[in-house]
């Protein structure tokens, strides 16, 4: 009745990608201008300064121009077809658009552009780990440390990598490996804290709390951390992190379903429970598990038929949905007219 399964997801989606964002101190920054017409004039008067067309490419991805951005980073590359932090530019850009094949061959002739540098290899690990190449990845990622053997980003790849392949021991001590190298390594501490969470070991609560620490305003961090303590038996740590969510995002359905979860399952506070569920609704129209449970609060008062047009709701956006079938029939053999 959660939404454990999603998180899991969209976490592993999130590390890929933020491993570009947070981890990668080789590669240049490259400022994105506030005005394309103030970099079209810098442009028209040195058209042969290649980071010119890199700040507009980035300037054109910032505002979805795909194209434009493509055609930007190739006039980069043409006018300085040495150097690896252009093609570096293009390969992300690919990423971002699920061309792998395009992206690995431009991460591949910037490893070959710089031969001493970390980024691009680690790029190339994370390519090949989406991809599920576990053992490229992986002789991606010790490429790396051996060019640098204090690299974080490297160990939390090379944990992401071992997790994914099944072996959990390992991945808990690359993870730890990360952190001794970067105690400030927010994505090590919740795949950690998922870990152990997995294992209902109490460490997970440890973990998600350095997370919240580092990051407080991570809404992530505070739904692991609140699932965690839902599903351990800790209500008043899991309704306090799905309250700091609410505080954070008061429009992520999800707080209001999982407060209104515990209070009605853990509680049996069925008015409480409901107000959170009708929250959680008004949110997200379309949230059958809302209205079923909304619905059960409102059978459990004998309220039946508001409990009758939840469950009907709840069936309309999820035909396959037992419980609100079962509910239907509950109704039914109490008398009512489902139909």
């Amino acid at each position: 009745m959660t939404d454990r399964s999603i998180l899991q997801l969209s976490f592993a989606l999130f590390v890929l990608a933020s491993c570009n964002a947070e981890h990668a101190p080789e590669q240049e920054f490259v400022p994105i201008p506030q005005s394309l017409e103030e970099l079209d004039r810098r442009i028209l008067a040195t058209p042969s300064d290649p980071a010119l067309f890199a700040q507009r490419a980035r300037f054109h991805e910032s505002r979805d121009s795909v194209r434009a951005a493509l055609n930007d980073w190739a006039r980069a590359i043409q006018l300085d077809s040495t150097s690896a932090q252009w093609r570096l530019g293009l390969g992300d850009l690919y990423y971002r658009k699920v061309d792998l094949p395009r992206a690995e061959a431009e991460f591949t002739k910037a490893a070959r552009l710089a031969p001493d540098s970390t980024e691009a290899r680690l790029k190339l690990a994370e390519l090949q780990l989406v991809q599920r190449e576990y053992a490229e990845a992986m002789r991606w990622a010790n490429d790396a440390l051996r060019l640098d053997d204090q690299n974080a980003r490297a160990y939390f790849l090379k944990g992401w990598i071992h997790r994914e392949a099944g072996d959990t021991s390992l991945a808990i001590s690359s993870y730890r490996t990360a952190l001794e190298r970067d105690p400030g390594y927010y994505d090590a501490y919740i795949a950690l804290g998922l870990i152990f969470a997995q294992r209902n070991d109490p460490l997970a609560m440890q973990y998600y709390n350095s997370a919240v620490d580092l990051r407080p305003e991570s809404v992530e961090a505070w739904y692991d951390r609140g699932m965690f303590a839902q599903e351990n038996g800790l209500d008043s740590v899991a309704l306090a992190s799905y309250d700091r969510i609410k505080l954070i995002d008061p429009r992520n359905a999800t707080a209001w379903y999982n407060s209104g979860y515990i209070l009605l399952e853990h509680q049996q506070r069925t008015a409480e429970a409901r107000a959170e569920f009708s929250r959680a609704i008004a949110e997200l129209p379309t949230y059958a598990q809302a209205y079923y449970n909304r619905g059960l609060t409102y059978e459990l008062e004998g309220t039946l038929d508001s409990a009758l047009l939840d469950y009907k709701r709840s069936l309309a956006l999820a035909p396959d949905m037992d419980l609100a079938a079962q509910g239907l029939g509950r109704l039914q053999q109490m008398g009512m007219k489902v139909r």
